[in-house]
């Protein structure tokens, strides 16, 4: 009986959690970056189901580990939330990100932007929105509907001004120097260090607040506590009351005794 010879077992496969490039090429871009991904963590924060990431490596097919992307920053809806060290997409129940952001720099080519753009197109994105802070230029690609079967996988939307997202119902706006984004409340995109010196406000307030809390309920305890040392004081004067007049009572008893005694003594101290 000839022995068989166990299969080598296949090495499991790594999927790579960086690509060993830099997030941002510098403080602009770097800004604009924190700006998108924390105001979408914050707009979607009680939402479990929503999936929002920066700079995290999307592997949308298994086993190809050369196929990969990582916006700046990404939303995927379905996703669900928790921390990843890449996003597989078969392990995402297939869902790809549905919105992408990228943030331009000065280093960014046309080549490198044009393999963003196909990737995203192929693999399922259904929005695509390109910001250039420096020239305060912003463009955005929007999958059409299934049934425009002859249409691009992404179009351009041809107006940015005032557009609001399908997806995110976002809002945005170019001003003069820069992008203005609008929650779907009419609430403002903040910085980060607009919000930090907010929750620093906030959190100011919520102490001074709690101190003024603290102080009227030492008020109220002592307040409270006056009143029980009234209450015992009132107390005690009534008892002091009741034990005078039942000294009294009993004085009057032994006087009305001893008179009675006198008279049966003969003496009347009515006439005396």
């Amino acid at each position: 009986m000839v022995a068989q010879i166990p299969k080598p077992k296949s090495a499991p496969i790594i999927y790579p959690e960086s690509d060993g490039l830099p997030m941002a090429d510098n403080t602009l871009q770097f800004r604009w970056i924190m700006t998108f991904y924390y105001n979408l963590e914050w707009l979607f924060a009680d939402n479990p189901d929503i999936f929002v990431a920066g700079n995290l490596l999307w592997y949308p097919v298994e086993g190809e580990v050369k196929i990969r992307q990582a916006p700046d920053v990404m939303v995927a809806f379905g996703a669900g939330k928790g921390d990843r060290g890449s996003y597989q997409q078969w392990n995402e129940n297939n869902i790809a990100p549905q919105v992408v952001f990228e943030i331009l720099s000065p280093g960014n080519t046309q080549t490198e932007m044009h393999k963003k753009l196909l990737f995203y197109a192929r693999y399922g994105v259904e929005e695509y929105y390109i910001y250039d802070p420096q020239r305060n230029d912003l463009s955005g690609l929007l999958r059409p509907p299934a049934s425009e079967v002859e249409a691009l996988p992404l179009q351009a939307i041809e107006e940015m001004q005032g557009w609001v997202s399908p997806r995110l119902k976002i809002r945005f706006e170019l001003a003069d120097d820069e992008l203005q984004l609008y929650r779907p409340d009419g609430e403002r995109f903040s910085t980060y260090l607009e919000v930090q010196r907010r929750l620093e406000a906030e959190k100011e307030r919520a102490e001074q607040a709690e101190g003024r809390a603290q102080q009227a309920e030492e008020r109220a305890q002592q307040a409270e506590e006056r009143a029980q040392q009234a209450e015992g004081r009132a107390e005690q004067a009534e008892e002091r009351a009741q034990q005078a007049a039942a000294q009294l009572a009993e004085e009057r008893r032994k006087a009305e005794m001893l008179a009675e005694r006198l008279r049966q003594m003969g003496i009347d101290l009515d006439r005396a």
